[in-house]
């Protein structure tokens, strides 16, 4: 028995620490993702494009924002398919360098005024990048926690990498704030750059620790037998057609409502409802550090009652939150944004934090990196890199708050479809699933 319980402390040992190197990693992934988000709405309409309305030049810069959600889904296919065949943590390693070194270069850019036109194009290529190393990212960092994880546990540790998004909101919002305190005209001259420059020193920290994780069990088990995937994406298609349109259609709400809430609402609240760039950065600031603590609460009660009821909960909440929160935002008050903001991003960490286990049981061990990156990405195309432009859209058509309200109340009720026609995972057995799409593999 004292042997056996030396055992289990290792495991958990084990699980904790690349639980740990997955959340640190993810943290700087998003970080580089979030801070082109902050700088989309505040600084690149005026550097970028210049000769636009501020209408205009603010769709613009959302749509360079939106060019990331573009490569996610391919980033997914190329890195699923390398984090099926050779193993996941490769491939984080991989991603991670790529996000650094494109953030990086973002910040050393010339703008608009200094080399023309191709300002623009550049920043688009690099955002590109940044959308490539993201959408192999998620993949491989959900599964190194899920798949190490205990199966009564795999919702808790496989929520570690998804805290990984506030807490890369956070850092970014925390640095922004510093830079954004300085006067207007040195924080659009030089100061906007130091949250990308920093991305390398970040890099080089995340690299030392992924480096030092092994191998998830699951795909060395996979290796040991030499069952690898030929052609993941096709098999994966081929046998999870359903599971990877549902995921698609669950994360729909949840990744349009996210920029929703921390990036085109920095633009609305400081250009329609007169808020300060930095009361805006606050109120999502406390929001994000909330969230960073309810995404493995809700996580963990889904290892208890299930992913679905705990998922559903949080699609309900995001679809009613959308009102609140821009009847909030109107007020201008500080203090009703807060309030309203922390509401709809607590509602959204309700899905979010379970999601991870959710998509990963899904799909069987030989196309799990491929299955649930495609389902993942997949959503993001019709969510965040559509929301911040139609949210932007919308205002400037009807006039009113009101209709963005509506359209995530909308994009509520598809992915609660979704995820309610999709099969309660959380008491499945995750190897036994690899058994079962090896036999359907067979039979076509």
């Amino acid at each position: 028995m004292e042997r056996l319980g030396g055992e289990e402390r290792g495991q958990i040992s084990a699980i904790r620490k690349v639980a740990a190197a997955s959340l640190i990693g993810t943290t700087i992934e998003w970080y580089d993702f979030f801070i082109y988000g902050t700088a989309a709405a505040l600084v690149f309409p005026a550097l970028f494009f210049p000769e636009f309305s501020e209408t205009a030049g603010t769709l613009a810069a959302f749509a360079t924002f939106g060019v990331g959600f573009l490569a996610r889904p391919v980033g997914g296919v190329i890195f699923g398919h390398f984090g099926d065949r050779i193993g996941r943590k490769t491939m984080l390693v991989l991603t991670l360098t790529m996000m650094g070194v494109a953030t990086f270069i973002i910040g050393l850019m010339p703008t608009y005024a200094a080399i023309g036109v191709a300002a623009p194009i550049l920043l688009v290529v690099l955002r590109f990048v940044q959308g490539l190393g993201v959408g192999g990212e998620w993949g491989g960092a959900v599964l190194m926690a899920v798949e190490h994880a205990p199966p009564e546990k795999r919702g808790f540790f496989g929520s570690w990498p998804q805290m990984g998004v506030p807490a890369g909101l956070i850092l970014s919002n925390l640095i922004f704030l510093a830079v954004a305190g300085l006067p207007e005209e040195q924080f659009l001259a030089w100061s906007w750059r130091i949250p990308f420059l920093l991305s390398i020193a970040l890099v080089a920290v995340g690299l030392f620790i992924r480096l030092r994780i092994m191998e998830s069990p699951a795909f060395r088990r996979v290796q040991e037998s030499s069952t690898e995937a030929r052609m993941p994406i096709v098999d994966v298609v081929r046998t999870y057609p359903k599971q990877v349109l549902l995921a698609a259609g669950a994360f729909i709400v949840i990744n349009a409502y996210f920029y929703i809430l921390v990036s085109y609402l920095i633009s609305y609240a400081t250009a329609q409802a007169g808020m300060s760039n930095n009361a805006i950065i606050t109120v999502i600031l406390i929001s994000s550090v909330v969230s960073f603590f309810a995404m493995p609460f809700f996580a963990s009660l889904s290892d208890r009652v299930g992913r679905r009821p705990i998922y559903l909960l949080g699609v309900v909440g995001m679809g009613i939150s959308g009102f609140f929160l821009f009847w909030a935002t109107d007020t201008a008050s500080f203090w009703l944004v807060l309030l309203a903001h922390i509401f709809g991003l607590g509602a959204l960490s309700m899905s979010y934090g379970p999601q991870a286990a959710f998509y990963a049981e899904m799909f069987g061990t030989r196309v799990r990196y491929s299955g649930i990156s495609l389902g993942y990405q997949g959503g993001s195309i019709f969510g965040g890199a559509l929301a911040p432009i139609i949210a932007t859209w919308l205002f400037a058509t009807t006039e009113t708050s009101t209709s963005i309200a509506v359209y995530v109340a909308a994009l509520a009720v598809l992915s609660f479809v979704c995820a309610f026609v999709a099969t309660e995972t959380y008491q499945s057995d995750i190897d036994a699933e690899q058994a079962e799409e090896q036999r359907l593999i067979a039979e076509t």
